[in-house]
């Protein structure tokens, strides 16, 4: 499927692909009717806004591929309802902007989210990713994982937010940043706002350089600078891809990951 203008776009189960190829702005409405997979390539588009809601007991996981390098912008909103599941993952290795603004509502009990991106960064890469518990026994997942090269600008604001009455609800998160060379541009912010007591929170962060070490022995065997970068990155970026259930969104992000990864610290 082709999307090049406003569209609705049905889900009933299996496994959709949805190519994102438009030359304005883009607003697009997600129909859930049943559990199933989605994997979104960004081809080309200005802002791009979606929502969508995953119904009572319904399993859901959407993938997204930027693969454009111009400055992209993204709003999401996403609800999800009793004992239903969203699984969101984002690939990003290309050389474009994006400013992306991420938020979902686990409006049901035993709701649950899973937030989760990969990033190679050379250019500016502005994330915002919010997910509130609403409801009793709900649970949310925030995990990001960048490397960032010559030139990359990231910033990363992760909130999970827990209301008053979501007894027994839990909120975790984990945000890492590694670059090879200091004066990177990396910033991340990672918030928990709790109101309730009866709840499980918790969140992780650290930005950092790879190991001299490591590099010197990688060195020694062979392998010159740009190889390396290589080979760390893919070490670094690809488990994001465990994350995800399905076993074809799973290896769709490998295969994509491990061939931008090459194209771009080889050149």
């Amino acid at each position: 499927m082709i999307v090049r203008q406003d569209s609705r776009i049905e889900l009933n189960g299996g496994f959709q692909t949805v190519d994102i190829d438009a030359d304005t702005d883009l607003k697009l409405e997600l129909n859930i009717k049943d559990s199933g997979n989605l994997f979104f390539r960004i081809r080309n588009a200005g802002k791009i806004e979606i929502r969508g809601t995953v119904p009572e007991e319904k399993n859901v996981a959407i993938l997204f591929w930027n693969d454009t390098d111009k400055k992209i912008q993204t709003v999401e909103s996403y609800e999800v309802e009793r004992d239903g599941s969203l699984s969101l993952a984002y690939g990003e290795c290309n050389e474009g902007d994006t400013l992306r603004d991420v938020q979902v509502s686990l409006n049901g009990r035993s709701a649950h989210a899973g937030l989760s991106s990969a990033s190679l960064v050379r250019s500016r890469k502005d994330y915002r990713m919010f997910a509130v518990n609403n409801s009793e026994r709900t649970s949310a997942e925030i995990k990001n994982y960048a490397v960032v090269l010559k030139d990359g600008k990231l910033m990363i604001d992760a909130v999970g937010k827990i209301i008053n009455g979501a007894k027994r609800s839990r909120s975790h998160q984990v945000s890492r940043a590694l670059s090879f060379e200091e004066g990177q541009n990396t910033t991340i912010l990672p918030e928990l706002l709790i109101d309730e007591n009866d709840v499980e929170a918790s969140h992780a962060m650290s930005i950092g350089r790879v190991d001299e070490n490591q590099l010197y022995y990688m060195m020694s065997r062979g392998l010159n600078m740009k190889e390396c970068t290589m080979l760390i990155s893919l070490g670094y970026l690809l488990p994001i891809a465990d994350i995800i259930a399905n076993e074809e969104m799973r290896k769709a992000l490998r295969e994509e990951l491990e061939r931008k990864i090459r194209e771009l610290c080889l050149m």
